[in-house]
């Protein structure tokens, strides 16, 4: 199956727009956000096929029990229903699927990355009412069940297996080689979990030159997020170039440039000089 293509422009525009609007929003909604990335990327997701992904969202919570108990029951209940029952989990393989980042397509195929795996855990659990939250280890994304002092940790990438304290330091070691910091176990903010999964399409995409299309739109609903690195604007200018529109990139060029003087100006002139290279290309 070939990966999936983003939709035409104006269904793109329309796809950014509410991206937008939904991220600077009182409360962001992260299903919603994670299935505009999913637009943002297959054109064949259309508003009835998103409606679908909220209602297999919904009919799932409803298959849980009724507040089964504390955070490890809620661990356990979540466990075996999406792991056990249902299939969800992951595979080494499914860091190379473009599809493992689109959570239409996790709920299709129950397959995908740790944190999107997650994002289900996540709203299947939240619409039962369990007190959970994304857990944002570096280079393994988890959920958490329940406050610091009764937490308890579930891997959904491992059909939900609940994490021991030593689990979860070796998890931090292998990614890291450091120890566990305290403050790593904290609950991600929805819109830090919509980043990080727009990083892992751009890490996806930027291992096929091919498919610089993808890189442009996750870098572009990445700049719609209040808070960014300021270097995306750089990247995003690179992609322009690569694909041809050289006086669209130049001037995303000029722009970063103004951003960069502030702190670096030999680096600012350098990013200067490749906006002029870019409209070179021109003639």
């Amino acid at each position: 199956m070939r990966p999936p293509h983003p939709p035409e422009p104006e269904r793109a525009a329309e796809v950014r727009r509410r991206f937008a609007d939904e991220a600077r929003s009182e409360r962001p909604d992260l299903a919603l956000l994670c299935l505009l990335v999913g637009a943002a990327a297959d054109g064949t997701l259309d508003e009835a096929g998103m409606d679908a992904a909220e209602i297999e969202l919904d009919r799932l919570a409803g298959q849980l029990p009724f507040r089964p108990g504390g955070p490890r029951s809620w661990a356990a209940a979540l466990a075996e229903l999406l792991g056990a029952r249902c299939g969800f989990h992951g595979t080494p393989g499914d860091y190379q699927r473009l599809e493992s980042s689109l959570l239409h397509e996790v709920l299709r195929r129950r397959r995908g990355l740790p944190i999107l795996l997650s994002v289900v855990w996540m709203e299947v659990a939240r619409r039962a009412g369990a007190p959970v939250y994304g857990v944002a280890l570096p280079g393994h994304f988890v959920v958490g069940f329940g406050p610091p002092g009764d937490q308890v940790l579930a891997d959904p990438f491992d059909g939900g297996r609940v994490l021991t304290g030593p689990d979860a330091e070796l998890l931090v070691a292998g990614a890291t080689g450091a120890p566990l910091d305290p403050s790593m176990l904290a609950p991600a903010d929805p819109l830090d979990v919509v980043l990080r999964i727009l990083n892992n399409v751009r890490a996806w995409a930027a291992t096929r030159p091919e498919r610089s299309d993808v890189a442009l739109w996750a870098v572009e609903l990445s700049l719609l997020l209040p808070s960014h690195p300021a270097r995306l604007r750089y990247e995003r200018a690179q992609l322009l170039v690569q694909r041809g529109d050289f006086l669209a990139g130049a001037a995303e060029l000029d722009a970063y440039a103004e951003v960069v003087a502030a702190v670096d100006e030999p680096a600012a002139d350098r990013v200067r000089r490749q906006a002029h290279a870019a409209r070179s290309m021109l003639n």
